[in-house]
């Protein structure tokens, strides 16, 4: 059986009183592409949140990695990638810029060789020197994608990663993570028709609850 690189226990978020991601305990084994999937308020963003260290539980655990989510949440930001449904990128920055800053703040090793390398995967090398705020939303989403992967994360967490990308770019974004060899992936996608293209199994939510796991080591995820 492979080894389970993200486990929850009891992950719970709850703001006013209101349970917004309720209990959810999965064990996901590395390797493995998950889809989550739910209608809209489902709790698919407060989870990818909560596993990305970017809200803190109001009960239960994590461990992504190896790692405690409450107890080495900056060792464990730099073992995942994050692709947020904003691009959440510096517009009046070019994109080199942009990479040049977050290669700085993750201490990429070889920033000189790694952005340009995933500018022209991506498909805006072109575009190298040109301020954010001037692309279209899917060069944002092309270059968003670049700056997940660029600290050579070993789990990627997206957020309706096809958003904004014409196929050409669907087809990049499945070649360069939702289908990439050694890359844990877990996306939230309102794309049910796109789930069997990556996914190796799913998780469906209904009010915060996991109601519906295929994707879990005891739910039979491949080895």
């Amino acid at each position: 059986m492979a080894d389970t690189i993200v486990e929850t226990r009891g992950l719970t978020k709850r703001y006013g009183g209101v349970d917004v991601v309720r209990s959810v305990t999965l064990s996901l084994p590395a390797g493995s592409r998950t889809a989550l999937i739910g209608a809209n308020g489902a709790g698919k963003t407060t989870l990818l949140a909560l596993l990305s260290t970017l809200v803190a539980p109001s009960e239960g655990d994590a461990t992504i990695a190896g790692m405690s989510l409450k107890e080495r949440p900056a060792a464990l930001r730099r073992a995942i990638g994050v692709l947020a449904h904003r691009p959440m990128l510096y517009e009046e920055m070019t994109a080199l810029e942009n990479l040049g800053f977050f290669a700085r703040l993750y201490s990429v090793p070889d920033p000189a060789v790694r952005i340009p390398e995933l500018l022209r995967l991506v498909g805006v090398w072109g575009r190298r020197h040109e301020p954010i705020a001037v692309l279209s939303r899917g060069y944002h989403q092309r270059l968003a994608l670049a700056r997940a992967l660029l600290h050579r994360p070993a789990i990627l967490l997206a957020d309706e990663p096809e958003t904004g990308l014409d196929p050409e770019g669907i087809e990049m974004l499945d070649e360069l993570a939702l289908c990439a060899p050694d890359l844990t992936v877990i996306a939230a996608t309102h794309r049910v028709d796109r789930i069997e293209a990556w996914a190796t199994g799913f998780v469906r939510l209904e009010h915060g609850r996991a109601v519906e796991d295929t994707a879990s080591v005891a739910a039979g995820a491949p080895a």
